[in-house]
């Protein structure tokens, strides 16, 4: 059984993944997550509320790796660079978590709920940006702009670097974000 919590909740996200791709979001239980990880399911609502939740483990890290890249930039930096550089200082995050996210997506795709609580963690995402961006001052319909462009332009090259892994996902962000400019 894992002692470091780090370690409990990567098997309880691995054994999840397995579990929904061999039975079903809907048929799994959060108990049958738990023995597969070697642990209680207590430990389970430990690290994660719900089954769902277990899949969008990282969220507290990209936002405070995005809300602290915004934080620290130049003061007369533009809102969209603000929130490029944001989406720029997560590359790593992003990179790191590349396998998981593949799988990850399949079951979102193919799950309602699993849906709804990516939509739901894409717009607590895009809210931590615009209150960043306002912090420093741009008026709020700006910043959230600013972050649905950013959010897009991000989007576009996250999905060219899932089809091909061999791709620099840092310089598609720049291409998408001059892409932005240019229209």
């Amino acid at each position: 059984m894992p002692r470091n919590g780090d370690e409990a909740r990567r098997r309880l996200r691995e054994a999840a993944l397995e579990l929904y791709s061999e039975q079903g979001f809907d048929a799994t239980t959060t108990a049958q997550i738990a023995a597969r990880a070697g642990v209680t399911e207590r430990t389970y609502f430990r690290h994660f509320a719900d089954k769902r939740e277990v899949l969008f483990g990282g969220e507290s890290e990209l936002r405070d790796t995005m809300t602290g890249a915004i934080a620290a930039a130049p003061p007369q930096t533009s809102p969209l660079d603000l929130v490029m550089g944001s989406y720029l200082a997560a590359v790593p995050l992003f990179v790191a978590g590349r396998r998981v996210a593949l799988r990850r997506a399949e079951l979102i795709d193919a799950t309602p709920a699993l849906q709804e609580r990516a939509h739901a963690k894409t717009a607590a995402l895009a809210d931590a940006i615009v209150e960043s961006l306002t912090a420093r001052g741009i008026p709020e319909p700006t910043a959230r702009l600013a972050a649905q462009v950013g959010a897009a332009a991000f989007q576009r090259a996250g999905a060219q670097w899932y089809a091909d892994p061999s791709l620099d996902l840092t310089a598609l962000v720049r291409a998408a974000v001059d892409e932005v400019r240019r229209l």
